[in-house]
């Protein structure tokens, strides 16, 4: 579905010749991009898409594919470029009688036979049954001489390998295309592979994952072939099935063979309804509502970062889409750094540890000391937030501060405008006669405080291991309680 919403604009008219073409360079340079990005180990870019931007991303290519496949489900076609041109498009020539009644009957019976065979087993190769089944009806019937669309005759024999032959203009488009079917194929396959590694107890390296994926398009792209990634629905039936090696594939291959050089006449019949048809039920694999659902109910940020990421696939395009649906992802991440979570710690009588006063306004606060806790690293974004909310929270204690110890064992670094702002903290409690101190601070966070000369400030006495050494330390100096009595 994603290839057939790349190349979809770039054809003109009904060419397989052409198509084959676009669909074999795409094939070459996302299987380069695929191997570029192993070798420089950037096979990890895909974690950049967070879940809900990737059900979003590929519920918008669901949407796309679904669209420009209804013409020809109806017998006719459109010259759309767009999502809402093609919806127009459609509309318009449903009510000027576009429909040719028999691909459309066809089209509808094969989307019966493959989504009512489904619910009832998956053992039959429901789409091979409406394919077959209606190439006999169209054979019979004469669907060709009527004005009804069909596949018609398959090159024959097996493809000699070739550089596919382009025009030069369709090259940017399809560099564009190549690059969100690399990423996204490489994310799907990373998922696949850690999910059945994970099953089995083997290792996974997704830059080797990206040069094996990359290397396979590159060859099928010479050999006419379009991209391809993991498939999570045959891998499932594989290993169900009792599959453990490639041999596999193997076999699979050895099979289209035999239909490549005995079979070339086979779909000579074939309706190009059931193909929409096959190609609609494809589409509906993509979606994914379910999971879009739960993120509605369970994390809002989520939902919108579908809806954010399916939007501009539909209304943008494929590969904006997926930069959109990458920076959603990365923009959330830097947002909730940026306004990351705070709280004042204190005592609970039932329980070991310190714990959020908001969240438990029964804890005891240690007369005079202030346990603040800043959920996320300090670095340009966000220290701003740190100083006015910690200087906020200073100002509305009941009793005065003495002492400030901030629970450092969320702050897993500290850039060098977070030093910046450490220091200005650092002079306004000085000002205000108020010590400091860390307590849980990770050694490299130390270490970068050292190089930048706050360490012997603050005080090697001030740095404390745990929150309770902390606390106990004050309560000696001051002599104050450190529970309720």
């Amino acid at each position: 579905p994603v290839i057939a919403a790349i190349l979809a604009p770039l054809l003109l008219g009904d060419s397989p010749g052409e198509a084959i073409a676009l669909a074999g360079m795409l094939s070459v340079l996302a299987g380069l991009i695929e191997i570029a990005s192993g070798l420089l180990r950037l096979g990890t870019i895909t974690d950049l898409l967070s879940m809900p931007v990737r059900v979003g991303y590929l519920n918008g290519i669901a949407l796309l594919v679904l669209v420009s496949q209804l013409p020809k489900l109806f017998g006719f076609s459109t010259d759309a470029d767009d999502f809402i041109d093609e919806v127009d498009a459609f509309v318009v020539a449903l009510f000027d009688g576009a429909t040719v009644m028999r691909s459309l009957l066809v089209g509808i019976a094969s989307l019966a036979v493959i989504l009512v065979g489904r619910r009832y087993t998956r053992r039959i190769p429901w789409v091979l049954v409406a394919a077959v089944g209606s190439i006999a009806v169209s054979s019979a019937l004469g669907f060709a001489d009527d004005g009804v669309s069909v596949v018609g005759t398959l090159p024959d024999g097996f493809p000699q390998p070739s550089l596919p032959s382009i025009d030069s203009g369709d090259i940017g488009p399809l560099l564009t295309g190549a690059l969100a079917i690399a990423i996204i194929s490489m994310a799907d396959t990373a998922a696949l592979s850690r999910s059945f590694s994970a099953k089995r107890g083997d290792r996974v390296d997704q830059n080797r994952e990206a040069v094996g994926l990359g290397a396979a398009n590159v060859v099928t792209g010479f050999f006419q072939g379009f991209p391809m990634s993991a498939s999570s629905s045959r891998t499932v039936v594989a290993d169900s099935v009792g599959s453990r090696s490639q041999m596999t594939g193997v076999i699979s291959a050895l099979a289209i063979i035999g239909l490549l050089l005995a079979g070339e006449s086979v779909l000579a019949d074939l309706p190009s309804s059931v193909l929409a048809a096959i190609v609609i039920v494809a589409s509906f694999g993509l979606f994914d509502l379910e999971t879009v659902w739960w993120l509605w109910k369970v994390r809002r940020t989520g939902f919108a970062s579908a809806c954010v990421a399916m939007l501009g696939v539909i209304l943008v395009g494929v590969l904006e889409g997926l930069l959109i649906a990458i920076g959603v992802s990365v923009g959330i991440f830097v947002w909730k750094r940026w306004r990351p979570y705070t709280a004042v710690l204190g005592r609970l009588d039932d329980r070991k540890g310190y714990h959020d006063v908001e969240r438990h306004p029964d804890a005891f606060l240690v007369p005079g000391l202030l346990l603040f806790r800043f959920d996320a690293p300090l670095f340009f974004a966000n220290s701003q937030v740190f100083e006015s909310t910690l200087m906020k929270t200073i100002a509305t204690q009941e009793r005065p501060v003495q002492r400030v110890v901030i629970a450092g064992e969320a702050m897993t670094d500290i850039d060098s405008t977070g030093y910046e702002t450490l220091t200005m903290v650092l002079d306004q409690l000085d000002a205000m006669e108020i010590e400091f101190a860390f307590a849980e601070l990770k050694g490299p966070v130390k270490d970068r405080l050292v190089s930048y000369g706050l360490h012997d400030r603050i005080g090697r006495q001030s740095f404390y291991p745990t929150l309770g050494s902390a606390v106990s330390a004050y309560s000696r100096k001051y002599g104050v309680p450190t529970r309720r009595h």
